[in-house]
């Protein structure tokens, strides 16, 4: 889409598209910030304040990502511009799992899909409107309860999908999110450590306090199978993981793309937890046969599932409250807060995990 106007010396070549966009997004219900109104002038002008401090100093991190609020009721929400001549199948598998009655399923973790709006200067472009959501592995996870819901919710996600017969083919960590319900102050979705208005940073309880929803996002990739399909056959297609095995193997050979999602999430597990954590490693065994390099060898996501509940049953509500420590958190200071913390769960009668074990 081309620019209607001059660029604005602040703004970055790719968030001009999204300046050019927002008459037409404030007309469909969206207000986006200040930095990106055509008559913006930044709050800094004629001051001594650094842009990066003010909230409409700092650039959104993806060009094709924007955060928004809906003015009907307030509720921030997140802009994916997509191609739909590069990505066609990504409305319609969005919509499928948006849709009843599998929007009503608890076991379905596929982000929800508000609206898609239609650009008409561009046929080509679509603008998906979605939940504001935000990096699940910030902050750290303290407890093993808080590891095994997560790994819970991101199996039965992906569960989900295959029995319906849809690939993700792209399932990997930076495509896993989670919801913000662990915070008490809204965060700057260009920097989300900090609070909306950059002032401080964004406080936030404890995943056991307030346990977050895990999503999976992106389906530019995606492929949906006719149920009679037991064994489809794609080329490979590399998402932002690069290190699948089979395409290594061959990359002009076709693949069945429901092991190759097991081995993305497999490898997700191990860059989230047990690359960077203690306390993790009973994960280890079935992450390491998700990773299997014969994709026939791998489990399927059911024996995945049924596999990990059989782990998780093992544990008893000490074993949950017990401490994971990620590499950064390994003092003597950070121990004692977790056991602050774990008293004050045991005397409040908190749950250690809030996902079952049936």
């Amino acid at each position: 889409m081309a620019s209607t106007s001059a660029p604005h010396s602040h703004l970055q070549k790719y968030e001009t598209r999204w300046r050019d966009l927002h008459d037409f997004l404030k007309n469909k219900g969206y207000k986006l910030r200040s930095r990106y109104s055509p008559d913006w002038v930044p709050s800094w002008t004629n001051t001594n304040k650094v842009p990066i401090k003010c909230e409409d100093g700092v650039k959104s991190p993806h060009s094709h990502l924007l955060d928004a609020q809906r003015t009907h009721d307030g509720a921030r929400v997140s802009l994916k511009c997509i191609d739909v001549s590069r990505h066609p199948y990504e409305i319609e598998i969005g919509r499928y799992f948006c849709n009843s009655p599998l929007s009503e399923d608890p076991a379905n973790h596929c982000v929800p899909i508000y609206d898609v709006l239609e650009v008409p200067t561009d046929d080509n472009l679509a603008i998906l409107v979605m939940p504001l959501l935000r990096d699940a592995t910030d902050p750290f996870f303290d407890t093993v309860g808080e590891v095994v819901d997560c790994v819970h919710q991101l199996f039965e996600g992906l569960r989900f999908m295959h029995r319906h017969h849809v690939a993700h083919r792209d399932c990997m960590q930076l495509n896993i999110l989670m919801d913000g319900s662990i915070f008490i102050d809204a965060w700057h979705p260009s920097d989300q450590y900090m609070s909306d208005d950059l002032k401080r940073p964004a406080r936030h309880r404890t995943r056991t306090q307030s346990p977050p929803r895990y999503y999976y996002i992106d389906f530019g990739i995606s492929r949906k199978y006719d149920a009679s399909n037991t064994d489809p056959l794609e080329l490979p297609i590399y998402g932002g993981d690069k290190e699948v095995p089979e395409f290594k193997e061959d990359y002009s050979k076709p693949w069945n793309p429901f092991p190759t999602d097991v081995w993305y999430l497999g490898h997700a597990i191990q860059e989230t937890f047990l690359d960077r954590y203690s306390g993790v490693e009973f994960l280890s065994g079935l992450v390491s046969d998700m990773m299997h390099s014969d994709p026939a060898q791998r489990p399927n996501m059911d024996e995945v599932f049924s596999r990990f509940q059989v782990i998780r049953q093992r544990f008893s509500n000490w074993k949950l409250r017990s401490r994971v420590a990620h590499d950064e958190e390994r003092s003597i200071s950070h121990l004692l807060a977790h056991w602050a913390r774990r008293i004050q769960y045991i005397v409040r009668r908190i749950p250690p995990a809030h996902t079952s074990s049936s």
